[in-house]
C-alpha cells in the first residue's frame, strides 16, 4: 500500500491514538453496576438481537472478517470465561468478540470514557460495557458484577493493552493485573488475535483474520501473583505468535527518538 501513515510513539504501555477526546464520568461507590430485571431484558434484546445486524454487516463489509478457531470455544458454551484481545479498532473492537461467541452474551471491560458520551452512556452499558472503577470504594461493586456475569455463563472481554493503536500489527507488552479475574474465579481464558491480511487480485485491500486460542487455565499450584503472571505470559506468547500472520501495514508505528 502506498502513502502509508506513520505514527511515532514514546510509550507502548501508555500512548493512546484514539481520536476521541472525552471527559470521563466518575465511577465511584455510587455508580450503579447492577440493574433491575427490565434493564437486563432490554440489554439482552439490544445486545443479542437489535444490534446484531449492524455488527455483522459492519464486520463483513468493512473488514471481511474471518474467525479461525471457533471450535475451541464450543466445549465451554455452558460456562463463563474471559477473552483477551489486541486493541486495534475503536468501533469494531466493541463487538468483534461478540460475533465470535454468539449467541453467548459477551460483556466488555472498558475505560469510563466509553460510557461518558452523552446521551448514549446507558445504551453503551446495555450493549455490554462494564467500566473500570475509579477508586477503591467502587472496586467491590465492580468485582461483584464481574463474578455475576461469569456465574451466569456469559463471556467477558478484556483488552489488556488498554489503549487503541489503530491497525497495529504487533502485540504491545501488557501487564498481568487483569488476569487476576480468571485466576480468582478459576475460569477458562481464551485470546483473540486480530491480524491484518491483504486480499484482492492486486493485494491492496485489507481484511481482518481473527485467531481464537485457548483455553488457558490458572496453575493452582502457584501463588495468586504467579498465577496471574503465568496466565498473562501464556496469552501474550500465543498472541505474539498469531500476530505474525499479519502481512500488511496500513499504519506504520515508529519509536520516537526524542
Amino acid at each position: 500500500m502506498n502513502n502509508k501513515k506513520i505514527i511515532y510513539y514514546n510509550d507502548e504501555l501508555n500512548d493512546e491514538f484514539s481520536k476521541a477526546k472525552i471527559i470521563p464520568i466518575k465511577i465511584d461507590e455510587n455508580f450503579k453496576y447492577n440493574h433491575n430485571k427490565l434493564w437486563d431484558i432490554c440489554s439482552f434484546v439490544l445486545q443479542n438481537f437489535l444490534s446484531m445486524p449492524i455488527k455483522v454487516l459492519y464486520a463483513k463489509i468493512k473488514f471481511k472478517i474471518k474467525y479461525i478457531g471457533k471450535e475451541k470455544i464450543k466445549p465451554y458454551k455452558k460456562q463463563g470465561y474471559f477473552i483477551y484481545a489486541n486493541h486495534t479498532q475503536a468501533f469494531a473492537d466493541t463487538f468483534m468478540p461478540s460475533l465470535a461467541v454468539y449467541p453467548k452474551r459477551n460483556f466488555l471491560i472498558v475505560n469510563p470514557e466509553n460510557i461518558s458520551i452523552k446521551p448514549f452512556g446507558n445504551i453503551i452499558q446495555m450493549l455490554g460495557a462494564i467500566p473500570v472503577p475509579g477508586n477503591k470504594n467502587a472496586m467491590k461493586n465492580f468485582l461483584q458484577i464481574i463474578k455475576q456475569k461469569i456465574n451466569k455463563k456469559y463471556s467477558i472481554t478484556i483488552y489488556p493493552e488498554a489503549h487503541i493503536w489503530p491497525y497495529y500489527t504487533k502485540i504491545r507488552p501488557f501487564k498481568a493485573v487483569s488476569f487476576e479475574y480468571p485466576a480468582r474465579l478459576n475460569t477458562p481464558v481464551f485470546c483473540i488475535t486480530n491480524t491484518y491480511q491483504s486480499y484482492s487480485i492486486k493485494k491492496n485491500k485489507i481484511k481482518i483474520v481473527s485467531y481464537i486460542d485457548g483455553p488457558f487455565f490458572a496453575n493452582k499450584e502457584l501463588s495468586l501473583k504467579e498465577q496471574k503472571q503465568d496466565l498473562r505470559d501464556k496469552v501474550y506468547k500465543k498472541m505474539v505468535e498469531r500476530s505474525k500472520n499479519s502481512n500488511v501495514e496500513k499504519i506504520i508505528y515508529k519509536k520516537s527518538e526524542n
